[in-house]
């Protein structure tokens, strides 16, 4: 398996369908299934590369079978943290360690660029997500930011991890 920056050269339509199809797995039963049904193909093709924001991917055989995202911190309040965006598998190759991977490469490249902290939020239902992210020593907040995704009112919680200091 090979993680790399996406360029201007890969598939985005590929990235994308890891998108809904991970949404579609991860959030069955959290987001309305009506929701979840009716993405349609190629939603987050514009989203990629935009707004100063990284994204990486991780290939297998030359095929992509997950990606993240991470820029810095899009909340004004917490602007001196990095953020990961997403982070997304193709659900046949959930488990196999290629999320702690992504992670991984996501946090090195914040603290490279100098970020003392990494944030993300996550939906407080995601039990699952919730549990890798804190196995991976992030920690909840008691930041909650409330959201409406497909008409059903969901909680997002902030999880941070604080990186190691970096000497200059």
């Amino acid at each position: 398996m090979m993680i790399r920056h996406l360029t201007e050269n890969d598939d985005y339509a590929a990235v994308s369908d890891i998108y809904e199809q991970s949404w579609r797995y991860a959030y069955k039963g959290i987001i309305p299934q009506d929701y979840l049904d009716s993405i349609p193909l190629g939603r987050w093709i514009n989203g990629i590369n935009v707004n100063g924001r990284t994204d990486i991917g991780a290939f297998e055989d030359d095929r992509i079978v997950g990606t993240a995202s991470f820029c810095t911190s899009r909340w004004k309040k917490f602007s001196e943290s990095g953020e990961i965006v997403s982070i997304y598998l193709l659900p046949e190759y959930i488990g196999r360690g290629i999320g702690a991977c992504l992670l991984k490469k996501c946090i090195e490249e914040l603290e490279w660029e100098g970020f003392r902290s990494v944030i993300l939020w996550v939906l407080e239902e995601n039990v699952h997500a919730r549990h890798f992210y804190e196995k991976h020593g992030f920690t909840a907040t008691s930041e909650i930011v409330e959201d409406n995704i497909g008409g059903r009112e969901l909680n997002e919680i902030m999880y941070i991890r604080r990186l190691k200091k970096t000497e200059l």
